[in-house]
């Protein structure tokens, strides 16, 4: 069996090692169909967050087939599975009022604890979520980063002809407009790279715009999914009053001025990950639905043995989502 793993940062490893032993109690067994390439597995190869250990097998965007089950495991052999990669406690104060999101006891497949890039993996059926026969493998494995994006729009209200702003096109602000898009915003995305500009357009009638043609334009609502200083504080001056700014992104800092908040009634939401099993459900929903554009949003699905031009090309910045398929090892 084989397995991908962040030894250090900036260096990858493509192990083989023994076959896992059989699945207990409520744990099944998954065999790998696809994983995606996060923005955060790459931070995670970078040496970028402090909260993340090493080595750590990465990878929790995931597509599988669930081979072997425990004697209470909730899923028979054969389901496709994606997987939610954010344990929580289910016991805390704050799993307790259903914010699991944000679980004080919360450990992060890929992060802190091992991810699934490998050909097979064990994990608690607690944590596996059946997709339908009707999804395929190239949407299904979108569920959990599309997940992210269902959460935040539930901050807000996005209908026709809102205006819509996508501060960073990355895979989720990209996922995030071609969702506003979808409900009939009107949707400008915004990325310093001229190339999101073409996946944006491949998805709909999105306007796109570098951050400084933003000239006195104000939108009913802005999503911000750069996770830079800069790209807040735009977020916040191109709010219309009484307008709503939705955070994806993970700034470090940024500087509010509190005095334009105020006047302008502006409300700044937080939002981390996703519900589940709600968002979850919506995001299937979603992606079944044959008219949402969300195809281009996949830019390329490369074999796992081609893991390090998978990872410098999803670096880049030049393309959408990165996928590596664990089907043909």
């Amino acid at each position: 069996m084989i397995e991908l793993y962040v030894t250090k940062p900036n260096e990858l490893e493509l192990r083989h090692v023994a076959p896992l032993r059989a699945p207990r109690d409520d744990e099944v067994k998954i065999q790998l169909i696809y994983g995606g390439i996060c923005g955060s597995d790459l931070s995670v190869f970078k040496g970028e967050l402090p909260h993340a250990t090493y080595p750590v097998r990465p990878g929790h965007e995931l597509l599988g087939v669930v081979v072997e089950k425990g004697e209470n495991a909730a899923y028979d052999i054969g389901t496709r599975v994606v997987v939610l990669p954010n344990t929580y406690c289910g016991t805390c104060d704050l799993c307790v009022k259903g914010y699991t999101n944000i679980c004080r006891y919360k450990s992060s497949l890929g992060v802190n604890v091992d991810g699934g890039f490998s050909q097979q993996f064990l994990i608690s059926s607690k944590y596996v979520f059946p997709v339908p026969d009707d999804l395929p493998d190239e949407k299904a494995v979108l569920v959990e980063p599309f997940a992210v994006v269902v959460h935040a729009f539930k901050k807000v209200n996005v209908t026709k002809d809102t205006t819509v702003a996508v501060i960073g096109c990355g895979n989720e602000g990209m996922i995030a407009a071609a969702l506003a898009h979808h409900l009939g915003a009107k949707v400008t995305a915004v990325d310093i790279n001229p190339y999101k500009f073409q996946l944006a357009k491949k998805i709909g009638n999105i306007r796109t715009l570098f951050p400084h043609e933003l000239q006195h334009e104000t939108f009913d609502i802005v999503f911000e999914a750069a996770g830079t200083k800069s790209a807040v504080e735009q977020a916040i001056q191109i709010a219309s009053p009484g307008g709503d700014v939705v955070l994806i992104g993970l700034a470090t800092e940024a500087t509010f001025p509190v005095v334009h908040i105020v006047r302008s009634e502006l409300t700044i939401h937080g939002t981390i990950i996703y519900q589940f099993p709600d968002d979850y459900l919506q995001a299937i929903e979603y992606l079944r639905n044959p008219s949402f554009s969300i195809d281009p949003v996949v830019s390329k699905i490369l074999p796992v043995t081609d893991y390090q031009h998978a990872y410098e090309i999803a670096a880049s910045g030049n393309v959408g989502k990165v996928i590596l398929s664990f089907k043909e090892v």
